[in-house]
């Protein structure tokens, strides 16, 4: 993108050396390079939303209401319009019939009931929805704006809990109830089954809502260029999908608008929609003709923007007497907050529900509510760290019930390798796994055996610090199953100098792609990865797109180039034999006939037509999965927990740069720690948010990282050419079970809460707060939270 805007403080990258590489043993199936990005980013020459300076920019802010639930009754904006530097302020009453509306993603039941308007309209439902927004000459100007802005509003009951949600008479909308959707994958389990089972256990979990605070909140900028058209600048993962909602949402023609996304400082999911903010930057942006910047602050983005996970979660299993899972039931009520903009993603939950087991019989009934709460969305892992989390649970408390080793019980009921394509109750077709094997090696690297005799020695001596080791086996899945978001879009064309310019619909938010994308196009097709550069995430050189998101972007991208590599060899060898015919020979650039031999550049420039290829690649859903084991100690008096040890071992089929793999999993442990142990956004009975900053919302440094050991199986994705399935949310699926799992087991019987063997109702839930573990060390009578 070197045709970027100035930097609005120039920051001059020193002179970067040549990509390095480290020596990997002969058969390994990755490459090691330094990262093309990692100069400039590092050293704060990266260009971001938020550092592009264009003349005449203006500001908004916007106004947010701070009441949960509510009747609008008044926004009076003329306060606000007559601060100096202010150009306007605006209320959905102000703009009547030019009010906007937000396109629904998916189908939400009522498309006309529950729609998401730019401004508040009537009503409000959740604290920091916007209900007037402030234009200036800079962000501080409307800051004053936004705080002359009156808003009254008369309160109505406020719901935080889906399940009171679903059962309430209040209604988030008219002629609407609160259940948006009710969800159910499998059939039923019949009574007699739970009536007849050897053991039938329990247990009722809560998925907190979690932040996904990236570190660069969302961020636009809308440009009117001179020759009529709008260039939107926006750190997003789908501009094509915003492209084309921009479009719908504001009645403008689509090829007026070229949406581009700079550097961006990661998303996790959360800049994946299309958001009510946009809709008012490029409206004011069009109105006066100026460029327009919305950069949200932070005690706006943890209450404002979308949060993850919610779910009340009550999953049973039955067994026969030596441990074979016979049936599981997942009942599950999704906390979609005041709008249905994201709440889809929970039915992965339901149709995942069987996990990494051969269970015959698996039926779950996800239902997704409407709250007075912030919407949510997806956030990496989106639904499967929700269903691993709820069944890694239970399968430990069925060990316990039963007198099992909890390693032990889990190879008993595990998929076998023969008997994939495996097709569950649920109706989800995984497509490879060796799910023991994952096992083995990672209780190998963490050393089971002596662990266990240490956990027992603890006991023995009644140490105030008892420890405990947890597991966690897990499937999830990459990419979608669904078309047309199961293919991307790729092209591949040789310039005059004989370099290769590659252009995917992948939209990078940190994944690397700048690297490992020309490195996977040169090593297809033989030549040195310098003369390979990328295009990415500008709807004028990329005219179509999915987008990044669900660890898609090699599985489904990286296959996508791999295979546009292919037919350009392809196409160079069809074009060294005409007219004549024959046959042709490729080898690392070159194309040779017998007779004589052409470079790509040289046949590019042999014939007026560019020597090109594109299309659109499928690339189907993956399954790729692991083993996480974590030892930790807990201690009784302050009920902190200390992690010892993390050994995760992934499977992500055939890793294209194994060091890549390896910091995307890294990430992902941290923030699956942040959910064991840190994380929760916390909302009061009045609807209100308990954390605007990072003083309240607590996050993980890299003083809380444990001894981390990191390892792999190799698994290749069946259908796939590459190999290789995705990579990048198995830290966060992985690590909160293996926590909390060692945690429970560190702290005995006490700490399932209700005291019985059957249940687990109650005692520990997420997050594991030291107040959380002291209560259910037994320091006090243990209660539900």
């Amino acid at each position: 993108m070197s045709d970027l805007p100035e930097r609005r403080t120039p920051v001059q990258p020193p002179v970067s050396p040549p990509p390095t590489t480290t020596h990997v043993p002969e058969g390994a199936q990755s490459w090691i390079l330094g990262r093309r990005e990692d100069a400039r980013l590092i050293t704060g020459a990266g260009r971001y939303v938020g550092d592009l300076d264009v003349a005449d920019c203006l500001d908004v802010t916007f106004v947010r209401s701070r009441v949960a639930h509510g009747r609008l009754l008044r926004v009076d904006t003329s306060a606000a319009a007559e601060v100096d530097g202010v150009l306007g302020a605006w209320s959905a009453a102000d703009l009547g019939d030019e009010l906007t509306y937000v396109p629904p993603f998916r189908p939400t039941g009522g498309p006309d009931m529950r729609r998401v308007p730019a401004l508040a309209d009537g009503r409000v439902r959740y604290v920091g929805e916007p209900v007037a927004v402030v234009l200036a000459a800079d962000r501080y100007l409307a800051e004053d704006g936004a705080d002359a802005v009156r808003v009254d509003i008369d309160p109505l009951p406020v719901l935080v809990d889906p399940g009171a949600a679903a059962a309430s008479s209040t209604w988030l909308f008219d002629e609407v109830d609160n259940v948006v959707s009710d969800m159910e994958f499998g059939d039923p389990v019949p009574d007699e089954v739970w009536q007849q089972a050897h053991v039938v256990v329990e247990g009722v979990y809560r998925q907190p809502r979690l932040a996904p605070t990236p570190m660069e909140p969302r961020a636009i900028l809308a440009v009117p260029e001179t020759d009529g058209r709008l260039t939107v600048w926006v750190s997003h993962q789908a501009p094509h999908r915003l492209h084309q909602d921009l479009a719908t949402a504001l009645e403008l023609d689509a090829e007026r608008i070229r949406v581009r996304v700079p550097d961006s400082g990661g998303a996790f999911g959360a800049k994946s929609g299309t958001f009510p903010e946009y809709l008012s930057v490029v409206r004011l942006a069009l109105q006066f003709g100026r460029p327009v910047r919305w950069l949200e602050d932070r005690a706006e983005t943890l209450p404002g923007a979308t949060h993850g996970r919610g779910q009340n979660q009550r999953v049973r299993i039955a067994a026969d007497a030596n441990g074979r899972m016979l049936a599981l039931s997942l009942e599950v009520d999704a906390d979609i907050g005041g709008y249905p903009t994201g709440g889809f993603f929970n039915a992965e939950t339901g149709q995942a529900a069987g996990g990494v087991y051969r269970t015959p019989m698996v039926h779950a009934r996800i239902r997704t509510v409407v709250t007075n709460t912030t919407p949510t969305a997806p956030y990496r892992g989106a639904g499967r760290p929700e269903q691993v989390y709820a069944v890694e649970r239970t399968v430990d408390l069925l060990a316990r019930r039963l007198g099992m080793d909890p390693a032990q019980l889990r190879r008993r009921n595990f998929i076998p390798p023969e008997a994939f394509p495996y097709e569950s109750p649920t109706g989800r077709r995984y497509d490879s796994g060796q799910y023991e094997l994952a096992l083995d090696r990672a209780l190998e690297l963490v050393d089971y055996a002596y662990w266990r005799e240490e956990q027992q020695r603890r006991r023995r001596s009644g140490s105030e610090w008892p420890l405990g080791v947890g597991i966690c086996s897990f499937a999830e899945r990459s990419g979608l199953e669904q078309k047309p978001m199961a293919n991307e879009w790729a092209a591949l064309s040789v310039e005059p100098d004989g370099s290769v310019t590659a252009r995917i619909g992948t939209c990078s938010t940190g994944q690397s792609h700048e690297t490992v994308f020309p490195e996977l196009v040169a090593r297809t097709l033989g030549i040195p990865a310098h003369n390979v550069s990328l295009v990415q995430a500008d709807t004028d050189e990329v005219p179509q797109g999915i987008g990044t998101f669900g660890s898609r972007s090699m599985q489904v991208g990286g296959a996508a180039l791999h295979q546009a590599a292919r037919d350009l060899i392809a196409e160079a060898k069809r074009r060294a034999v005409e007219p004549a015919g024959g046959d042709a020979d490729y080898a690392n650039g070159v194309v040779s006939t017998g007779e004589r031999s052409w470079t790509l550049g040289e046949l590019a420039n042999a014939s007026p037509e560019p020597l090109r290829v594109e299309g659109v690649y499928d690339g189907p859903a993956a399954f790729p999965f692991g083993a996480y084991v974590a030892v930790v100690e807990v201690d009784r008096e302050l009920g902190n927990v200390r992690v010892l040890r993390l050994v995760a071992v992934d499977d992500c089929g055939v890793a294209i740069d194994h060091q890549i793999v390896e910091d995307q999993t890294r990430g992902g442990i941290v923030q699956g720690l942040g959910q064991a142990l840190y994380e929760e956004m916390p909302f009061d009975d009045e609807g209100r948010p308990q954390a605007d900053n990072l003083l309240d919302y607590l996050l993980p440094t890299i003083g809380e990282l444990p001894p981390l050991t990191l390892d792999t199986t190799v698994t290749p994705n069946p259908n796939s050419a590459l190999g290789a399935k995705g990579a990048g949310e198995a830290g966060c699926i992985g690590t909160p079970p293996a926590i909390v799992n060692a945690v429970i087991d560190a702290l005995g019987p006490s700490a399932t809460g209700t005291g019985t063997a059957e249940t687990d109702i109650g005692g520990v839930q997420l997050p594991l707060t030291p107040e959380a573990c002291w209560m259910a060390s037994g320091r006090q009578e243990v209660g539900v939270r």
